[in-house]
């Protein structure tokens, strides 16, 4: 048995944020992470030599101030990259669509149907309406099947169709200047993520499930799949929404029951490093959007640009075996598996968040005050890394508060 301040259930930017508060109130924290390493779905590949690519999460803003200010705390400024400018392009089978950004999208739309529809912009709500809903309308039926939908479903890496419209892009007014508008960091983002997990006071135990949580009369007691009993006086969980129902549903079935309302998909990642002069047909620094496939999206990582080596992660749609998402890269890029270095393959499981999203984080909220337990992670105010660290460190606040 060990005993801690905190125990959180999740080492991802979620899960590490809210550690990363605590131990700077002079808590002892304990993060159980199930994979090898913390990091979640920020996931960077690092070659020997020196060159790395991001398997997940791939940019920050300078709008994230939260995400700035853990930058800060952790003094890794000197690391803070300067991205270039990536260019969005369509794919239609094998075939790249002429033009890029916001000129390509006006090439593909039908602009008879555009006409009719742009004017319903002009005071047009998204409160109680999907994405799909509100964009269609805007744009037409047509075009947004065609062209908008597959572009606001490449964000996600998922069908953005039922998301509350409201939810997919926010609007952050303040910048910090002294940043780039887009940045990383050296060694790709999962640099934030390791130094966090190295702060005093937290102990990252990785390879380690939680499987059930109780209650305790001096606070909570997390059961790891291998029965060791890790108890704390504040316990936060930051796993996707079907493993945290499934953890709290034990000590706090109302709030299991809540959680269990938000659904998730699986996107399967297949990233991987090529010689750059292998792979001239594509541009560099591309968001590359499928109108039909069996890829969500595909991401370079050349927005860092490097002499000898390209690097790209294309984001699948859930069924395909490890051959069949091999066979479609290197028929699309031209390449043999043998030219596929540094391959990485990740299953990730992502919110799906639907209308209704803000009343279910409503009760979670109601039913979580006054309880020295948070739940944390990508699915309550938004998807972005910012909104994650935005909840962790409210959530740290609020627990903090409680004494």
């Amino acid at each position: 048995m060990s005993r801690h301040d905190v125990v959180v259930v999740g080492g991802g930017i979620s899960g590490l944020t809210f550690a990363f508060h605590a131990a700077r109130a002079g808590r002892s924290v304990l993060v159980l992470e199930s994979a090898g390493k913390p990091g979640g779905c920020i996931t960077t590949r690092r070659a020997d030599g020196g060159y790395w690519f991001e398997v997940g999460a791939h940019t920050c803003y300078n709008s994230y101030l939260g995400f700035t200010g853990l930058i800060d705390a952790c003094a890794l400024r000197g690391e803070v990259l300067q991205r270039a400018k990536t260019h969005l392009r369509f794919l239609d089978g094998d075939r790249l669509v002429p033009g890029s950004n916001l000129g390509v999208m006006l090439r593909l739309f039908g602009w008879f149907e555009a006409a009719v529809s742009l004017p319903r912009m002009i005071g047009a709500k998204k409160e109680g309406k999907t994405v799909a809903q509100f964009y269609s309308s805007i744009v037409g039926k047509r075009n947004y099947a065609k062209v908008l939908g597959p572009m606001l479903s490449a964000v996600p890496s998922q069908s953005a169709d039922a998301f509350p419209a409201g939810m997919l892009f926010k609007m952050r007014d303040t910048r910090r200047k002294d940043f780039p508008r887009s940045f990383t960091l050296r060694g790709g983002l999962q640099t934030m993520t390791d130094a966090l997990a190295r702060q005093p006071g937290i102990e990252v135990a990785t390879g380690r499930m939680a499987v059930s949580l109780e209650a305790n009369g001096s606070g909570w007691a997390v059961v790891t799949d291998d029965g060791e009993r890790h108890e704390a006086g504040v316990a936060a969980v930051a796993t996707p929404p079907s493993a945290a129902a499934a953890f709290l549903g034990g000590a706090a079935p109302d709030l299991a029951a809540q959680v269990s309302r938000v659904k998730d998909t699986v996107v399967e990642t297949l990233a991987f490093a090529v010689r750059a002069s292998k792979v001239s047909r594509f541009p560099v620094s591309m968001f590359l959007v499928p109108r039909k496939d069996v890829f969500h999206s595909a991401v370079t990582r050349d927005s860092v640009p490097d002499p000898e080596w390209r690097s790209f992660a294309f984001h699948f749609k859930p069924g395909l075996t490890p051959e069949e998402r091999v066979a479609r890269v290197t028929r699309l890029l031209g390449l043999g598996k043998a030219d596929l270095e540094e391959l990485v393959e990740k299953r990730t499981i992502l919110p799906s968040p639907e209308l209704g999203h803000e009343a279910i984080v409503a009760e979670i909220d109601r039913l979580s005050a006054g309880k020295k337990l948070s739940v944390l992670g990508n699915w309550f105010a938004g998807l972005s890394i910012e909104d994650c660290v935005d909840r962790s460190r409210s959530e740290w606040a609020r627990v903090a508060a409680a004494g």
